[in-house]
């Protein structure tokens, strides 16, 4: 049952980005050949008007919008090649819109089913917190921000402390309204809340339950579509730092997986659909960050060749030919298609070492 809803799951993000990038396609006036969900042979298609096939694919993988003048110059005056900067920068960005819009659509849904949600508060202090920090933190301080990044949800603190890498930090609580800046705050040996010696930061944490009202629905529907771009950036930092590996990447294999254990660990159906839901809205809005990168084959990369190929233009008179920016995108793609083979290959092997593969 799960695993049919993680594919649909797929199929509609996978959809929606291709929408985006055919509705703006077509305010541009742009031809669009084929709308394709899936890779591969060809399993359904429908000839729709103004000459575009609807198609569905064999392998649930991805998908695609054909549009013409998109690979190669064209002298249609309805190919992409020929348009403005900016219709084009709009149906290169349009795909990943729409999976964002989707993510605060899917949020907004689920969290119209919240009671109540989790504001991080502290929970007092070591008793040698005050002696080394110049200053205790108090029952109740909010937790507003550590280095400079806003705490969200609950769970930010325990990803910013994982970035901060042990090394001291800067922490700003509300404390009655007012912020209060603790700065510097170093690990080191302090005392849990029963007495007994950990290493860490020296407070402890709790949190209070805000009632959910519209207001409070709307808000924290934003604060997680937010983190969820966050936790985009601080996870390639991680990646590139060495804090975290490529062996901990997920691909469409490992994320079924995680639907299913989701799903199976929920204590009823409703409970399950909200929390797979929400777990969409996490994947639907890091496509949408991933394809802005600016890496070639990307929708991201697009855009970064239209803005080179402007440069130039403006100041050598010269535009790129399309048929570099081709053969750049078509060697990262394949670059892209051996890491997800990689990464696919690793899922699998995490299945079995579980013993969940089928």
């Amino acid at each position: 049952m799960y695993i049919i809803i993680a594919i649909l799951l797929f199929g509609i993000l996978i959809a929606i980005h291709e929408w985006g990038h055919f509705i703006a396609a077509r305010l541009c006036g742009v031809t669009v050949h084929e709308f394709a969900i899936g890779m591969g042979p060809q399993i359904w298609r429908k000839e729709g008007k103004n000459g575009t096939t609807f198609a569905l694919r064999a392998l649930p993988i991805g998908g695609f919008c054909a549009l013409e003048g998109e690979e190669e110059a064209s002298d249609d005056p309805h190919s992409l090649s020929r348009q403005g900067f900016w219709k084009k920068v709009f149906v290169f960005a349009a795909g990943a819109f729409m999976n964002f819009l989707l993510g605060v659509a899917i949020l907004l849904v689920v969290n119209c089913f919240a009671s109540g949600f989790l504001v991080p508060v502290a929970a007092g202090c070591a008793p040698e917190f005050a002696a080394v920090n110049g200053a205790p933190l108090l029952e109740g301080d909010v937790i507003y921000s550590i280095n400079g990044s806003r705490i969200y949800l609950a769970n930010d603190i325990d990803l910013l402390i994982r970035l901060a890498n042990r090394q001291p930090i800067d922490m700003v609580v509300l404390r009655n309204g007012e912020k209060v800046v603790f700065e510097d705050l170093a690990v080191g040996t302090f005392s849990d809340s029963e007495g007994n010696p950990y290493e860490g930061y020296g407070f402890y944490r709790s949190s209070i339950v805000l009632e959910a009202t519209l207001g409070a629905r709307l808000r924290y529907t934003w604060y997680t579509a937010v983190d969820f771009v966050r936790i985009v950036w601080y996870s390639l930092q991680m990646l590139f730092t060495g804090g975290a590996g490529v062996n901990e990447l997920t691909g469409p294999v490992g994320i079924v997986s995680n639907i299913g254990e989701i799903g199976a660990q929920s204590a009823s159906f409703t409970d399950a659909l909200l929390n797979i839901a929400y777990f969409g809205a996490m994947i639907t809005v890091n496509l949408a960050v991933m394809n802005l990168l600016p890496i070639p084959a990307l929708d991201g990369g697009h855009i970064i060749f239209l803005v080179i190929s402007a440069i130039s233009e403006k100041l050598l008179n010269k535009k790129i030919p399309i048929k570099y920016e081709a053969v750049i995108n078509m060697i990262f793609l394949a670059l892209l298609m051996a890491l997800m083979l990689f990464v696919t290959f690793n899922d699998i092997m995490r299945l079995f070492g579980r013993g969940t593969a089928p």
